[in-house]
């Protein structure tokens, strides 16, 4: 059964698809021995850039040939010159492509992420550039996130991040809201998560983030709250429970909040409301391809040339 679909309507993985790609993690050792290189990596980009030869971003031809500098090509029929990085998130970078390569593979090997301070000191940059390079990462993760829909049987709530506001109690009682959706499979399990702020938690707000992010026909579990009632009431199978701490009702999307929450407390210390979506994203893409192993730096390279 399919839990996760691609929202130009083609379906993306299978819950048995996705454990074929688990593989042992790539060592440090066989990270260096792969692309030793600016020369490696960028020959690895191109083969994940165009998997299939040169094509030209103007006018489509799929012959071009290389220029003497350094990863530019030339398209053979319109003369458009265009480089490896182009229209990918290090597009103008001043960086070698080793320091990219190198930055990517520690974020992708270490499941509890990677700060801009640790980063700055393991692939030697300025803190500066680090926090560049982990937001560029992270717009890559955004992105493939937002391709995406949950279908099937769906825990939706929403909750908060950030300090409390005097004051308030229950919710609202935060300085950052945020909407939260696991697609379940056919035992219950969590499959996959979205994650996404809103600017408030009112009927508008809520049909936004269902019709955007939940597919029509869906089974969507969630606790009372009349915000929920209209914007699910059409097109969706709502079943709503009071909730209960003692209850199995949204077991895993709570405990999902509290797992994302200790993610970006541990490892970033807490965040800003302006950089609060971008760790989400990060969140939910590694929790979206949990089960691909040492597959993971390879999608998100090729996240990352896309």
């Amino acid at each position: 059964m399919i839990y996760w679909h691609s929202k130009g309507g083609a379906i993306m993985y299978k819950k048995k698809a996705a454990s074929k790609s688990i593989k042992k993690a790539m060592s440090y050792a066989q990270f260096l021995k792969r692309f030793p290189n600016d020369k490696a990596c960028a020959e690895y980009l191109y083969s994940v850039k165009w998997p299939k030869g040169f094509v030209c971003p103007v006018c489509g031809h799929r012959h071009g040939y290389a220029l003497n500098r350094s990863g530019r090509y030339q398209c053979a029929k319109c003369r458009h010159q265009t480089s490896l990085t182009a229209n990918t998130v290090m597009h103008r970078t001043h960086l070698p492509l080793t320091k990219w390569f190198w930055a990517i593979y520690l974020v992708a090997c270490d499941k509890r992420g990677i700060s801009a301070l640790t980063l700055a000191g393991r692939i030697s940059v300025s803190y500066e550039t680090a926090w560049y390079l982990l937001k560029r990462i992270r717009m890559a993760m955004e992105s493939r996130e937002a391709k995406y829909t949950l279908a099937g049987i769906i825990e939706f709530d929403d909750s908060y991040f950030g300090a409390k506001i005097k004051g308030r109690e229950g919710r609202g009682a935060g300085n950052q809201g945020v909407f939260v959706a696991v697609g379940k499979d056919k035992d219950g399990r969590p499959q996959y998560l979205k994650m996404l702020t809103t600017p408030n938690i009112q009927i508008a707000s809520v049909k936004k983030f269902v019709d955007e992010n939940l597919d029509t026909g869906s089974i969507v579990e969630t606790d009372g709250f009349r915000s929920y009632r209209k914007p699910l009431a059409k097109n969706y199978t709502h079943q709503a429970k009071d909730f209960s701490p003692d209850s199995e009702h949204l077991k895993w999307l709570h405990r999902i909040i509290g797992n994302a929450k200790a993610f970006i407390n541990g490892t970033y210390h807490g965040t800003s409301t302006k950089h609060l979506q971008m760790y989400l994203s990060e969140y939910c893409y590694r929790f979206n391809r949990r089960s691909f192993g040492g597959a993971i730096f390879d999608r998100l390279l090729f996240a990352i040339a896309q």
